[in-house]
């Protein structure tokens, strides 16, 4: 199978680990899975292409492996689940997207658990294509910085149970946080490009807050999609100086890399960590404030915080634009 549902697989068995469940456990519930990927889609595969040959086997080898790489489809194939199955190839949204949705089928009963998240692994054509793009940083990438040059690419997978209150109960164990909100919303502006005013990501925010029932007086932090690209750095800070003035926030691509279709779940997770933690890391590669972004700059040190609700946002190609409201218990 590819990385990427090597990646995913991992995750989820950590994740039900974690959750306190186990196979026999899954067996008795209405299971779905919604996993968001990009590479994990790409049907486009190196060898293909590459290795030429006249015999079938090797041009039908990767065909076959994409095949059988669906990232949904592996994990549930190896817990044998019957629920709804969904792979969210959203661009850069995708994770995000997938843990909404995901939170959706619990709310509305189709579900009574759910493995969402996002997985994806480093690609020769991913790179390249933002390399030809000319928003890919040689150096460590620095988010909202004066001197950003672009994006530097990562890998990775971040998988969560979501569950009913009563499965909770059934279980025995307590959440260790919850999905409040969600808001997904399109710029419809330029296949690349973000909106100059930032109009997809603000209805995103206003929906997700809406959704969640919170204001801004009660967000603690933001987790930023800060990509370390001129254009995006600039739209996002200026959305979050309307839209969330003087909340602190912060970017996890300096450690990560751009995870692609994984991002919004991998800084879903770490925004739970966060609120757990009482605290977010300084947005690594920031150093010098840049004057467009004006007056909403990341947090430069590790920064104590207080409050148990936090937004995450992402943006990506196409316009799209997915924002989740995450929260821990008391």
């Amino acid at each position: 199978m590819l990385r990427t549902c090597q990646l995913a697989l991992t995750a989820a068995l950590e994740a039900i680990e974690n959750a306190g469940l186990d196979r026999e456990f899954l067996k008795k519930m209405r299971v779905g899975v919604c996993i968001g990927t990009n590479v994990g889609s790409c049907v486009n595969n190196e060898a293909f292409y590459l290795n030429p040959s006249e015999r079938n086997d090797l041009l039908a080898a990767p065909v076959n492996r994409f095949l059988s790489s669906n990232p949904t489809s592996v994990i549930a194939a190896e817990f044998c689940l019957g629920g709804p199955l969904q792979t969210v190839v959203n661009a850069c949204s995708a994770g995000s997207d997938a843990i909404g949705l995901a939170a959706s089928w619990i709310r509305t009963g189709i579900c009574d658990v759910v493995i969402a998240g996002g997985a994806d692994e480093l690609y020769q054509v991913t790179y390249t294509g933002f390399k030809s793009l000319h928003i890919y940083d040689d150096s460590p990438c620095k988010p909202f910085d004066a001197h950003r040059k672009g994006l530097n690419l990562g890998e990775g997978a971040a998988i969560f149970m979501l569950t009913s209150e009563e499965v909770q109960k059934e279980a025995g164990k307590n959440p260790r946080g919850f999905v409040l909100g969600y808001g997904s919303a399109t710029d419809a502006y330029h296949p690349t490009k973000t909106r100059p005013d930032g109009l997809g990501l603000k209805m995103a925010m206003r929906e997700a807050m809406e959704t969640g029932g919170t204001t801004p007086a009660k967000i603690a932090f933001v987790s930023a999609h800060g990509t370390g690209t001129r254009d995006n750095d600039l739209i996002e800070s200026r959305v979050l100086s309307d839209i969330l003035p003087g909340i602190p926030f912060f970017s996890a691509k300096g450690y990560t890399g751009h995870t692609l279709g994984a991002s919004g779940a991998i800084e879903a997770a770490i925004t739970v960590a966060c609120l757990e933690e009482g605290r977010i890391p300084a947005s690594a590669g920031f150093t010098t404030p840049d004057p467009e972004l004006a007056p909403a700059y990341p947090v430069r040190r590790n920064f104590p915080i207080s409050g148990r609700i936090a937004l995450s946002e992402t943006l990506a190609f196409g316009g799209n634009n997915a924002v989740l409201i995450l929260g821990i218990g008391e």
